[in-house]
């Protein structure tokens, strides 16, 4: 037996309980001290004892075993989104999930599923200079988490935390913590860009997904994988399904979202238009303003749920057939051609597109019918140039067929881009959010205007245009060029609170192409050359790493079950229709996959009228494996 101090004990009853030798040991120490959270650690089997009833015998203990008695929760340092780093406790000895859970409750965070640990990048070695260091705030004084775990009980959606002054009690004890809640509740300003450019940015798919191969096993704990004591981690939002969010509750978990959002954005870990970023760059230069002044308030009923918002009006509309002007349809062009559209009439029922050649031969046949349901639905507009496309990808036997939609103008634009985004969700135009939907895109796209000839912009010599865009955009245009049109942006987002600021920047980040998309590089049985596999909220996603194009896309609700193959750690899946997948991981490790998967599953057996606690054994039996669904 080895405690802290390096004291050493040879003793041996294989009859004894774990606890009965805690006791003895804790005697002979004769340290007077609270003992509770000590636990024994059996270093060659990676395993902690903490069952206390069982026998050492039953644990498989023989006389050679080298025991470690040691506390189970120790100093962690913590990365936020936000790039804070703290130093706190957490527990080594529970299941990862758990320890989240844990952290999430010391930092007043609601729905801790939805996060989880990764290691950082390893750093090359080279010689600190003076400012390198690492400011590190100290939290480890903080109380350890007891009692209930979280719960989902209706709105609130937590356990009941002790609050002072709308913080942890914690927290509101010195000014110096009521700072470092502060900093996790309010968003602060960027680091200067000599820090920014020495961020790691991938710059392909293949590098995202070496990132996804960094994630901790949920249902290991932190020593079982290596982990040290003062070692480490990055907290993040793993599960891109954000259940109920509550301006009035969630003030750390909305900043953290946002600057999580924010740095994707920036370090190009998800591609936007130059519209888009300007958007971006503008909601970003006003919530950095706002914030010194504002705080986080409860917003319409409607917006406290991104996900949910759009279903909360009650919109009664009929299901019947939506025609529109004639616009143009193409089909996927050949490499080295140009997109040549040709003008059909179209029309829109229940989730398919119908299309004919002209409007009088609407009451016949159509040249095609197309349903949307399960495909890929991505915006290619333009404000500026007055270009309204809508790119579809659907899926067929033999792969994914690529359709462009071109609309006359931005109304048109709304109404299509509305349907299509339900129709790929399996809802139809008699859906409720159908309205609010449209008036989303609206909104959206009347965020992205100009207004020519306008010379009411003042310039804002303040601005560091190098933390308001990515790299792609400082090397196309100068400080000076970028200024006024991140200005003129911001004139569109100026009149906006700071909640709905945030939640307006996080609507936009969700309506991108690739948003909540996390890559893994993976061998498909029967193939030779290794591709990419895209895990969604909603969907599977098959991608050709040569030109990175979607050449198939799988739905879970589509999906009749997965199972892991531990010897050869390939991942089979089986849908209907009898279509079946099988891959092995070549970036990270299957479980990792594995995890994914039934985490998503997970996320979606949420809802609002849960009053139960966290079913943590329900996302153990998705995500734990070994075991098919």
């Amino acid at each position: 037996l080895m405690s802290q101090s390096d004291a050493s004990w040879s003793c041996w009853s294989g009859h004894l309980s774990s606890l009965f030798m805690l006791i003895m040991l804790v005697d002979q120490l004769e340290i007077k001290k609270d003992w509770s959270d000590h636990a024994l650690w059996w270093e060659q089997k990676q395993q902690w004892l903490l069952k206390p009833a069982w026998t050492l015998d039953k644990c498989g203990i023989h006389a050679d075993a080298r025991l470690y008695l040691t506390p189970q929760h120790k100093p962690l340092r913590l990365v936020l989104p936000n790039l804070l780093t703290l130093r706190l406790r957490v527990c080594f000895s529970s299941p990862v999930f758990r320890t989240v859970i844990g952290i999430c409750k010391l930092l007043n965070i609601r729905h801790p599923e939805e996060l989880s640990l990764l290691r950082p990048v390893e750093e090359k070695k080279k010689k600190k200079q003076k400012g390198d260091e690492e400011e590190v705030y100290d939290i480890t004084s903080a109380p350890l988490p007891t009692g209930t775990l979280f719960s989902i009980k209706g709105k609130l959606g937590g356990s009941i935390i002790k609050l002072a002054n709308g913080m942890p009690a914690f927290f509101a004890e010195s000014p110096e913590m009521e700072s470092v809640y502060k900093m996790l509740s309010v968003s602060q300003p960027a680091p200067p860009p000599e820090t920014i450019t020495k961020m790691y940015r991938p710059t392909s798919k293949v590098d995202k997904a070496q990132v996804n191969g960094r994630w901790l096993d949920s249902s290991r704990s932190l020593l079982q994988q290596g982990v040290k004591e003062g070692d480490k981690l990055i907290l993040r939002f793993k599960y891109y399904s954000f259940h109920d969010l509550a301006p009035q509750f969630d003030a750390v978990r909305l900043t953290q979202l946002y600057e999580q959002a924010k740095w994707a954005i920036l370090l190009e870990e998800i591609d936007c238009t130059e519209e888009e970023m300007m958007l971006f760059a503008a909601l970003q230069y006003h919530i950095g303003k706002v914030s010194t002044t504002e705080q986080l308030v409860a917003s319409c009923p409607a917006m406290d749920d991104l996900d949910s918002a759009l279903q909360c009006l009650e919109v009664k509309m009929e299901a019947e057939t939506s025609s529109v002007k004639p616009y143009s349809y193409l089909h996927r062009p050949k490499k080295q051609t140009l997109k040549k559209y040709k003008q059909f009439w179209f029309t829109f029922k229940d989730t398919s597109i119908s299309y004919y050649k002209s409007k009088e031969e609407s009451c016949k046949e159509p040249i095609q019918q197309m349903n949307l349901k399960g495909c890929e639905v991505a915006p290619d507009v333009s404000v500026a140039a007055q270009k309204f496309c809508i790119r579809l990808l659907i899926p067929e036997p033999e792969g994914m067929n690529e359709v462009y939609l071109r609309c006359d103008n931005e109304q048109q634009y709304s109404k299509w881009m509305a349907a299509s985004r339900l129709a790929s969700k399996g809802k139809t135009l008699a859906d409720a959010s159908y309205s609010s939907e449209v008036q989303s895109i609206q909104s959206f796209l009347a965020m992205q205007k100009t207004t020519p000839g306008n010379k009411t912009v003042q310039s804002d010599e303040s601005i560091n245009t190098h933390s308001l865009v990515s790299p792609r955009y400082q090397k196309k245009y100068k400080p000076k060029q970028l200024t006024p049109r991140i200005l003129e942006a911001h004139q569109n987002v100026a009149q906006l609170s700071l909640t709905e600021a945030i939640l307006k920047f996080l609507q936009i980040w969700q309506a991108l192409p690739d948003f909540g998309l996390s890559y893994f590089v993976v061998r498909f049985k029967g193939c030779r050359k290794d591709e990419v596999l895209g895990i969604a909220n909603n969907r599977l996603i098959r991608i050709d790493l040569s030109v990175e194009d979607v050449v198939k896309t799988w739905r879970y609700n589509t999906m009749r079950q997965w199972n892991v193959n531990w010897d050869i750690k390939q991942v089979a899946i089986e849908f209907n229709g009898n279509v079946n997948i099988a891959f092995s991981c070549v970036t990270a490790d299957c479980k990792i996959v594995h995890e994914y998967i039934g985490g998503y599953i997970f996320m979606s057996t949420r809802s609002r009228e849960q009053n139960d606690t966290l079913n943590e054994e329900l996302f153990h039996k998705l995500t734990g494996g070994h075991e098919a669904l």
